[in-house]
């Protein structure tokens, strides 16, 4: 193995100074991807300088990231108890390490995952092989490398840049144990593809140029180019004079209402054609679209509500749809690698809960709990105690739902022969 490990750090020459914009595994994006065409050059930065980019990756990470991990104990008939907290769930829900609170790590996950298409989080454990922490790892650190065989993969991990040197540490080379790695779509058994290098390839860079031009476009007044006309001879020094006048009095938002006076019989002649005409707003919100179907999230959840949504109505219904069709995919990638990294157990298993987002609102919730608790005499499959959990209420000890109580049976009528006799009664 030590010697595997030597050969493999000397396969990968030391790297080049690297910058977090643009470099993925020593590829420099802004070289790999130049589109030419006056497209910008494709970019982490550029990419997130996109509204909508931005926008879908922040909900869906955001959303994993305020996600609990819980961890379950598996019974034999297939149903799931929660087991009290212990270290593990601390690490996944509270502090992943001293340095990395757990939401900011899930958070950087997402990032890794959504716009790099791998995440990385190193597995830190005590001499019995119990879980410490989790490291997050950033993407243009780390190289994951199939071993010979292919069976297994071991990742190559470059010194943290963010520390100064010596504390910053070597390269060093981590067995897959020791290493949660999530994949993106189209894992190849090394790595994902990349949404940068794939679905965003085009999309990210014309919306990045419409949003660019839009800026342009309103920073001069929102004011159609024009030409200056005249019969007049211009020398070739008078005429940069004049555009360096124009541009100093009339250039920029400020200056939009100011007068141009015009002399030496100069004229003007508009060159552009409209907003409305060149569907500058159109392209934009086509641009919004084309991001949310590549990150499976409706448009509306990113502000562009010109359509309606199909998901129904009320905040149930699209909580229920954004987890089923968007987060599950990535949810269930997550939870997998947890569990064959730091359980490895058939009676245990983590897993996200998601109860929060798929809850109903408040009035049709207590009706379900009615329901659950047996209503109306029918048959209940709920205690109180089950209800309470999921409101996340107080423990009680177990209540069973009252039964309706039968009405109290009438005093019964005195018969003849008990009756008092008033003559007896009256003699004594």
């Amino acid at each position: 193995m030590a010697s595997l490990i030597d050969n493999l750090k000397a396969w990968f020459a030391p790297p080049p100074v690297r910058n977090q914009t643009y470099l993925l595994n020593g590829q420099i994006f802004g070289e790999s991807l130049n589109l030419g065409g006056g497209l910008p050059a494709l970019t982490e930065r550029g990419a997130l300088a996109v509204s909508a980019v931005y926008a879908a990756v922040n909900l869906i990470a955001g959303t994993i990231a305020s996600l609990p991990v819980q961890v379950y104990s598996r019974e034999p008939d297939g149903e799931r108890e929660r087991l009290p907290s212990d270290n593990l769930w601390w690490v996944l829900n509270e502090e992943m390490t001293p340095r990395w609170n757990a939401a900011a790590g899930w958070e950087h996950l997402g990032l890794s995952l959504l716009v790099r298409g791998d995440a990385f989080l190193r597995i830190r454990r005590d001499r019995n092989g119990q879980v410490m922490g989790l490291e997050p790892l950033a993407y243009d650190r780390v190289t994951p490398v199939a071993m010979p065989g292919g069976a297994r993969l071991v990742y190559v991990v470059d010194a943290d840049p963010s520390l100064p040197a010596p504390s910053a540490g070597g390269r060093e080379v981590l067995d897959q144990d020791d290493m949660i790695h999530v994949p993106g779509f189209g894992f190849n058994g090394v790595s994902g593809l990349s949404p940068l290098r794939t679905a965003l390839r085009l999309a990210a860079p014309v919306a990045s140029a419409m949003q660019d031009y839009s800026a342009r476009f309103f920073s001069n007044g929102a004011r159609p180019d024009y030409v200056l006309t005249t019969d007049q001879g211009l020398s070739p020094e008078a005429i940069d004079q004049l555009r360096e006048q124009i541009q100093e009095r009339h250039g920029g938002p400020e200056n939009a209402r100011k007068p141009m006076l015009l002399t030496n019989g100069l004229k003007t002649a508009p060159l552009s054609i409209p907003a409305d005409e060149m569907q500058l707003l159109e392209s934009r919100r086509f641009a919004v679209e084309e991001i949310a179907r590549i990150y499976g999230v409706p448009p509306f959840m990113l502000g562009h509500n010109e359509k309606t949504t199909s998901w129904g109505s009320g905040v149930e219904s699209m909580g229920v749809g954004f987890v089923r069709y968007t987060l599950r995919q990535h949810l269930n990638k997550i939870e997998t690698e947890l569990n064959r990294k730091l359980i490895r157990s058939s009676r245990k298993v983590l897993a996200f809960d998601t109860a929060d987002l798929e809850r109903a609102d408040f009035k049709t919730l207590l009706e379900g709990f009615r329901i659950a608790l047996g209503r109306a005499g029918e048959p209940a499959f709920m205690t109180v105690e089950e209800v309470r959990e999921r409101l996340s209420l107080k423990r009680e000890p177990s209540t069973p739902f009252p039964a309706l109580a039968a009405p109290a049976p009438a005093d019964p009528e005195p018969s003849p022969a008990s009756a008092p006799d008033p003559e007896t009664d009256g003699a004594a």
